[in-house]
């Protein structure tokens, strides 16, 4: 039996990057605590302006120096956070996908049966707010996805992963009971 995964595991974009005979099991995008260092760097940098803004009221041109520069901040933020919106970690039962990447899509992919060890961790923040790192070795040279952060619900992707890997390959393979 398979396990059950929320259909939000299973986006209809993640269509566009399977094979015929491919099913999708999960496709989520990253943890959105990916975005939290540029958020607070923003935050840090309006904080900066609004008391340097405060103590050089006389010098107006480096006011408006300061004020296009979190700007340009505000505007880092935006691209990280589309660059979080786009890209996705695709697992399905043949191969392990990355894509990356608004202006240049990139898709990196792993097939399964090349994926000789696998791990995650979860640091103590990420099991505060729910994100973990995926951690595959492949036989071979370094691949692209040796490392997946922030991946969501990582018990959860874990244990459909290993089912993948681990699991029977066929029903009939299965243990009957005695």
């Amino acid at each position: 039996m398979e396990p059950e995964v929320s259909p939000r595991h299973r986006p209809d974009f993640a269509l566009s990057y399977l094979l015929p005979t491919e099913r999708c099991v999960v496709a989520v995008r990253y943890h959105p605590a990916k975005v939290l260092k540029p958020a607070a760097i923003t935050l840090a940098g309006l904080f900066v302006v609004f008391v340097l803004d405060t103590f050089l009221p006389a010098i107006p041109k480096v006011r408006d120096v300061l004020w296009f520069a979190w700007f340009g901040l505000v505007a880092w933020l935006a691209w990280k956070l589309a660059e979080w919106w786009t890209d996705y970690f695709i697992v399905t039962d043949r191969r392990l996908m990355l894509t990356t990447g608004l202006i240049t899509r990139h898709v990196n992919t792993m097939p399964l049966a090349k994926v000789t060890d696998m791990s995650y961790q979860r640091p103590l923040i990420g099991r505060v707010l729910g994100y973990g790192v995926f951690v595959m070795e492949s036989a071979g040279q370094d691949q692209a996805l040796s490392k997946v952060p922030f991946v969501p619900e990582p018990d959860l992707i874990y244990l459909e992963i290993c089912d993948l890997l681990f699991g029977p390959k066929d029903p009939a393979d299965g243990q009957s009971g005695a």
